[in-house]
């Protein structure tokens, strides 16, 4: 098997098309039908939600509260462009940041959470952020661990990187049995970036 890998020169959003029309290409090539696509704002999901009509594309937020208490970071008109173009939209607790993260804030320690995202940070910001919107895809049932799904991810804005990943549910990220456990392609697919 032979399989392309883009390497881009910078990470940032002017990637962005870029990565979404390659990983069309192999969720078409592959026979994917969820995608998943991380965003703060809302720019890089609206732009995925037209890419991914035919989809099942899941638009992963920060939480609500990630930047200051009750408020949220996704514009409403770019939700609802979203909604419109018939996207989901997930909001919830990151994967590598829920109670972890505040622990490490208040007493400036590191917990778990923190050392498996920053492990995975190794190989790019955007193979974390793949790795966690798909634990939380996973974990509210709206994709399923039988499938390979593709994430799409960023370092900063935009998306610079795209994988193909079988998922799992948190509580199983350590497998019980072999094929239990989340697997990536990343260094297979075909988006990786890194910063200078």
């Amino acid at each position: 098997m032979e399989k392309a890998i883009v390497y881009f020169e910078e990470y940032g959003p002017q990637n962005t098309e870029t990565t979404l029309e390659l990983a069309r290409k192999r969720a078409q090539e592959l026979k994917i039908r969820s995608i998943l696509v991380a965003t703060t704002k809302g720019n890089t999901g609206a732009l995925a939600a037209q890419v991914f009509k035919e989809f099942n594309l899941i638009v992963a937020t920060h939480s609500t509260g990630f930047k200051q208490p009750d408020s949220q970071e996704l514009e409403e008109e770019l939700q609802k462009e979203i909604l419109d173009l018939g996207g989901n939209i997930l909001t919830c607790t990151h994967a590598f940041g829920g109670i972890g993260r505040a622990i490490r804030k208040k007493f400036g320690t590191y917990e778990l959470d923190d050392i498996i995202a920053n492990t995975l940070r190794i190989f790019g910001e955007g193979v974390k952020v793949c790795c966690e919107i798909v634990l939380m895809a996973t974990d509210a049932g709206l994709i399923k661990t039988d499938e390979e799904v593709i994430a799409i991810g960023g370092t900063g804005r935009g998306a610079d990187t795209a994988v193909v990943i079988k998922p799992a549910n948190v509580q199983t990220l350590r497998p019980k049995s072999k094929g239990d456990n989340m697997q990536t392609q990343a260094l297979t697919l075909f988006i990786l970036s890194y910063p200078k």
